[in-house]
């Protein structure tokens, strides 16, 4: 007899809410610090950059945000995405474990960003934003923001780290199809990008720098936003859909997950998957183990361990 492998919910069960991580923990997280002042960074000090109801999902304390229902329609273009029973996977382990994986790529930009690239952009077209900027690495941000932009009808310019930028040219085509400018990063068109590039003008870029650039072109361009892929709790917030979405798809499976493993680079991916199986370990005592996986060379959870070589650890 085979083994069901796909486990997939109707369009009636994509998530009608975000859920907030922060209305749960035990006490406040820490607040983040302006890098000026060093000092608990403000709503005024985000609204400069950020559209005045996204720093306020930012700062929000509330358990459920409502997912609004034109972000709803486009998520429901792909979502609910399939959870898989890698079968075969077991097999070769020879693992008495079974193993579920939730598969995002299942639109177009082939990654779980459009998550919080179709809401970010919706926020910014109810406040008024003409025009959104950002950075992007290996462009799946970047092409993500750059659909949603072209959704909602906002001007799209993304700074990409230049080492990607040529070595990726298919994201890029991405990019512009979606109707997005796309520079090389560091670039001619800030200031900043130009003095990097008069000191070396083979600069590769860095994700650093092409954030650097991404926010200068903010600040100097009236109408225009800053738009991130991870980090934020806005972000995370909006990527809450897969984990929702994964629990009650192990219930169709007959299971509760032992264990909750995600990639964790900037948090959006892990948060997604694991902050609503948190929720269940902190209201419900659950014993579901949280695991968050990183590259070795470019640690940032572990980087402090001797044993642990960082290529980066800025």
């Amino acid at each position: 007899m085979s083994i069901p492998t796909r486990f997939v919910l109707p369009q009636a069960e994509l998530p009608t809410h975000w859920y907030n991580v922060l209305a749960d923990v035990p006490e406040p997280m820490p607040p983040p610090l302006h890098p000026g002042t060093r000092q608990p960074i403000q709503p005024a000090d985000m609204a400069a950059i950020f559209p005045e109801n996204l720093v306020a999902q930012e700062m929000t304390t509330d358990r459920w945000v409502e997912i609004p229902e034109p972000v709803r329609e486009i998520y429901a273009l792909w979502r609910p995405t399939p959870l898989l029973r890698a079968v075969r996977l077991e097999r070769a382990l020879q693992t008495p474990a079974h193993i579920y994986y939730k598969y995002e790529g299942d639109n177009p930009c082939g990654s779980h960003k459009p998550n919080t690239a179709v809401a970010q952009a919706y926020y910014n077209k109810l406040a008024g934003t003409k025009r959104l900027a950002t950075e992007t690495d290996a462009g799946q941000w970047g092409s993500s923001l750059s659909m949603a932009c072209r959704l909602f009808g906002l001007d799209c310019r993304v700074y990409m780290v230049k080492v990607s930028y040529h070595q990726k040219p298919y994201r890029r085509l991405l990019m512009h199809t979606w109707g997005a400018v796309v520079h090389s990063s560091p670039s001619h068109y800030t200031e900043y990008g130009k003095k990097l590039l008069a000191e070396n003008p083979d600069n590769p870029g860095s994700l650093g720098i092409a954030i650097s650039e991404a926010i200068e072109d903010t600040l100097k361009h009236p109408g225009t936003k800053y738009a991130l892929g991870s980090v934020l709790n806005h972000v995370c917030l909006h990527q809450t859909v897969i984990g929702q979405e994964v629990i009650k798809q192990m219930m169709l499976a007959g299971e509760e997950p032992d264990v909750v493993i995600g990639c964790a680079g900037g948090g959006s991916n892990f948060a997604g998957i694991a902050f609503p199986f948190v929720r269940g370990k902190l209201l419900d005592q659950k014993k579901t183990r949280i695991v968050a996986v990183e590259p070795a060379v470019c640690a940032t959870t572990a980087w402090r361990r001797p044993s642990v070589t960082c290529a980066n650890s800025a």
